[in-house]
């Protein structure tokens, strides 16, 4: 350069630097016309690196700098061949300290590209990067200075990145033959300056920023790539889809909102994708079915407009303002049946399996990102209209994270996931053509006989139109038509662009069973009913369609499926019940048999849920199995247990509910029917295990109307403990007689020529209650036909031990030569009447010895546990007050207290006891009765 022009670039004045700028455009435009390129070289390279590379001289900088956007226009077209060392260190400069010296890189960069035009996409993910650094500046004057060169670039990018190819990677020909080869040659053959490949790599790096200027910057150059219709950008969305979604929470409202049309301008253009891939499968489909004939533009549009009505929206509009519209022209697709022309957007591929592996990851995220969350739901229930064969291998994932977010704090969260929940049954149901006919099953348990009945009734949401469901169901059927269609007519080799473009999907995956069982397990745990209730509803759907496959007698879920039982929800233990039920009904006896073996443990352990939800559970299964099995299976399972306690009072809440619950009403008139073989085997099975509960028995024998088994019963009561738990079972059984259940029972009491026994029962039971409401109760019950059983007179068939010592008194008063004594027996002797009833089917004198032998177990038990209390305030009472020696009996047939004539020795009672002992209270009644029969057994 002269002296006088490097004298002016290094002038600490603009001016003189810019007229020192203007002589060297001359002198460039000079050497240019003489084609002195040797001299145009070095006067680059010493604009370079003894004016742009001089770090610590700010004035040269700033003269090289100018002097470098000088020398490019003077340069014009010839400057491409000069960019490799003008353009790095205008790039250096925009890292610099000095902000005027950014600024003027950002001008000289854009005189630059102005020139240089599409030769400068070959440096463009260096401008890029540059430029993505200086969106977030301090300096107002340099974002001005970007953000006019990001413009510039933008221009540069819409209107050559598809197709510039560097004229220095064209090959040039000396000779003419050679020339016109090269301008004959297709384009392709060469590469464009730009490159997404290579772009991409720095995309993926910069997404992950969190200025929101940057952001901002970064989402407009994503939306500008994404409008150029042959750069295909959607084809690269995975690999920068993470860090684009996490936009979504930037506290920033700009950066959310042209995020979020961003998206969706990617979502509505794989939509088109799809649907121009699916009318593409149609059309070759009906050309094969109907021998080479092609439907007409108009059916075809139709038919592609009825796969999904609503969705004619844009692809996206172009900065110009036009737009791709989603529908396919007739002549598009006539073309593509035979010979035809290509269709944009045929040979996209987009990975569905990588863009879905991203999205539900962010189904998982924290409850604060609830935009990026509500994004991802609307993406992936998108997905079951495009690409629903995808998704399978992503169920248990989605189950995971779907059902959780059922109960989102957002109610639009809420929302979305439960359509994407409603949309994923319904994919998987509509798989099975089981899942369709199991409504129809006989004997199947009672479930909603529809897809959407099924959602509403298991999860309590609101479902979607049904048009979606059906849509659904003709597109997946369709599909698999397509597949068989093709691999029967198997006619020719497709081209490797149909392979690529329009291929029929090929058959889903297998749902992997267990891994969503898995998954739905563990969502037992969830902290809220609706996404429990959901998980369980999903274990009825699947087991319903596949039930060898989940839930066997050796899966583990089962013991969790028990544990549930104790969930506080009572929507949550009917529909565990439901799917308990469901799981016995389609295995053996031996899982049967196991399930209630199990049942009993549980409510062992866990008294609070016997007392709480024992009955619920009892009565729903026994809506939906057989209410005699669980019965008959139970009791021999409570009649082999050895926790007497507990067995008494499952066998009393078992009572209870045969007693009143409305769904039992046919096993109560099966009871009722001892004539037959099956009435009188279950009421057998039932007594054995019922001896545990004396009340209970009784009860029993009232509701099998076997009157006088329980009137020798009442007889063996006379010597059992009556503990104030017994008396208040007497209380509530007295109640119960009052209720509809036993109006046949109270019709008899008019006729006691036909039921003698009956009355004998109501009023033992009378004598065995204090003086009570249940007392007075019962007292007026039998009041009221009174008068019908004085008039009755029973027949004396046996006489009863407890009435022979009075007959022995009567006859020893009288003084009858005729009287002979009567033997002695005791009060548990078996009568007559009952052995001749034996050969009627039922063993009642080995019932009665059961039941005695039962009751003197938990006699025993219970002295046994009472000890176990009372183990030191007992023994200091002993130590202090000698211990009664009862008198020998010598007889054992008469108990302690009597004596051979009859009378009863009663001891004598001290002076002052009636005035001093207190009258023993209903709280004391259990202990006072067993120390009575302890002094009796002595």
């Amino acid at each position: 350069m002269d002296p006088n022009i490097t004298k002016a670039l290094n002038d600490k004045f603009y001016d003189k630097r810019k007229s020192g700028a203007l002589e060297l455009e001359g002198l460039i435009r000079d050497a240019l016309a003489a084609q002195d390129h040797d001299r145009i070289a070095k006067i680059v390279h010493q604009l370079c690196h003894e004016y742009a590379y001089a770090v610590h001289q700010p004035h040269a900088r700033n003269g090289g700098l100018i002097g470098l956007a000088a020398a490019s226009i003077a340069l014009g077209p010839e400057v491409a061949r000069y960019l490799e060392e003008i353009v790095p260190p205008v790039l250096a400069c925009f890292s610099d300290q000095d902000a005027r010296v950014r600024y003027y890189a950002c001008e000289s960069m854009y005189n630059i590209a102005k020139v240089a035009k599409g030769e400068i996409l070959v440096y463009f993910n260096q401008v890029f990067d540059a430029l993505c650094k200086l969106a977030a500046d301090s300096e107002l004057s340099v974002k001005n200075g970007a953000e006019l060169l990001d413009r510039l670039v933008k221009d540069i990018v819409a209107e050559s990145a598809a197709t510039y190819v560097s004229s220095l990677h064209t090959p040039s020909g000396t000779g003419e033959e050679e020339a016109v080869e090269d301008l004959e040659r297709p384009t392709e053959d060469f590469p464009t300056a730009f490159s997404l490949e290579k772009f991409l790599p720095l995309l993926e790096e910069r997404i992950n920023v969190i200025n929101p200027f940057t952001r901002t910057f970064l989402v407009a150059w994503i939306t500008l790539l994404d409008s150029i219709p042959d750069l295909e950008l959607v084809t690269y969305l995975p690999r920068f889809l993470d860090g684009f979604f996490r936009f979504l929470s930037d506290p920033n409202a700009d950066v959310h909102t042209m995020t979020q049309a961003s998206l969706d301008r990617f979502l509505n253009e794989i939509k088109k994708i799809a649907r121009i891939k699916r009318g593409i499968a149609d059309s070759r489909k009906s050309t094969g079915e109907d021998g080479g004939s092609v439907k007409s533009g108009i059916e075809a549009e139709s038919d592609i407009d009825s796969l999904v009505p609503d969705q004619h929206d844009s692809v996206g509009e172009k900065e110009d303002g036009s737009s791709h519209t989603g529908s396919i022209t007739a002549a598009d697709e006539k073309s593509d049946s035979g010979e035809g022309d290509w269709i944009p957007g045929q040979d996209v591929q987009v990975d569905y399996s990588k863009v879905l592996d991203i999205l539900v990851k962010f189904l998982g995220g924290s409850t604060e990102e609830e935009e990026i969350q509500l994004t991802a739901l609307r993406w992936i229930d998108s997905f079951f209209e495009i690409c629903p064969e995808d998704i399978m291998p992503f169920v248990p994932r989605l189950l995971s994270h779907v059902l959780p977010t059922m109960a989102h704090d957002v109610e639009t969260v809420r929302q979305a996931a439960n359509r994407v929940n409603t949309s994923l049954m319904d994919y998987i149901m509509s798989l099975s053509e089981d899942g369709r006919r199991s409504d129809n099953t006989p004997g199947h348990p009672q479930l909603p006989g529809s897809l959407s009945a099924l959602g509403k009734e298991l999860t309590g949401v609101e479902r979607r139109d049904s048009n979606l469901s059906s849509r659904l169901l003709k597109t997946v059927i369709r599909d698999q038509a397509d597949v068989k269609s093709v691999d029967s007519r198997a006619t020719r080799t497709p081209t490797p662009a149909e392979d690529r473009g329009s291929s029929p999907r090929p058959r889903p995956p297998e749902l992997d069973y267990q891994a969503a069982v898995n998954a739905l397990t563990l969502q037992f745990l969830n902290e809220h009913e609706a996404t429990r209730v959901a998980a369980i509803a999903w274990l009825i759907m699947l087991h319903r369609m596949a039930p060898g496959k989940i839930l066997s007698v050796e899966d583990g879920t089962f013991p969790a499926l028990l544990k549930t039982l104790s969930d506080p929800s009572e929507a949550v233990v009917t529909r565990d019940l439901l799917l308990l039920s469901q799981i016995s009904k389609n295995s053996d006896d031996s899982y049967f048999t196991s399930f209630m073996i199990n049942l009993l443990k549980l409510f062992c352990t866990d008294r609070r849920l016997l007392e709480t939800r024992g009955n619920l559970i009892i009565r729903q299964l026994c809506v939906t199995l057989s209410a005699e099995r669980i019965y008959r299976t139970m009791a021999d399972c409570l009649e082999k247990d050895e926790d007497i306690e507990f067995a008494s009072i499952m066998v009393q809440n078992l009572n209870n509910n045969l007693i009143t619950a409305p769904e039992l009403a046919d096993l109560r008139r099966r009871l009722r029917n001892l004539d037959s073989r099956d009435g009188q085997s279950f009421f057998v099975s039932l007594f054995k295990s019922w001896c545990h509960n004396a009340v209970a028995t009784f009860s029993l024998c009232l509701l099998a109307q076997a009157y006088e088994q329980a009137y020798h019963l009442l007889q063996i009561f006379a010597d059992l403990e009556m503990t104030v738990n017994m008396l208040i079972q007497i209380d509530k059984l007295v109640q119960l007689l009052e209720s509809p259940v036993f109006t046949y029972l109270r019709i008899q009491l008019l006729e006691p020529e036909k039921y003698p026994h009956l009355y004998k029962c109501l009023y033992g039971l009378l004598m065995l209650l204090p003086q009570s409401s249940a007392f007075a109760a019962l007292k007026n019950r039998l009041n009221s036909v009174s008068a019908i059983g004085y008039l009755h007179i029973a027949p004396r068939t046996y006489v009863p031990s407890s009435n022979f010592n009075h007959l022995r008194q009567k006859s020893s008063d009288t003084g009858s030569p005729s009287s002979q004594p009567a033997p002695a027996a005791s009060s548990f002797e078996r009568p007559n009447r009952l052995k001749a009833r034996e050969d009627g089917g039922v063993k009642w004198g080995e019932l009665l010895d059961k039941f005695k032998t039962m009751q003197e177990r938990a006699r025993r038990s219970q002295r046994m546990s009472s000890l176990g209390e009372d183990l030191i305030s007992p023994i200091q009472e002993k130590e202090k007050s000698p211990p009664e020696v009862p008198p020998k009996n010598p007889n054992p047939n008469v108990r302690p207290g009597s004596v051979a004539g009859g009378a009863t020795k009663i001891p004598p009672v001290p002076a002052g006891a009636a005035a001093h002992k207190p009258r023993p209270s209903l709280s004391n009644l259990g202990r006072l009765a067993g120390g009575v029969a302890g002094r009796r057994k002595k």
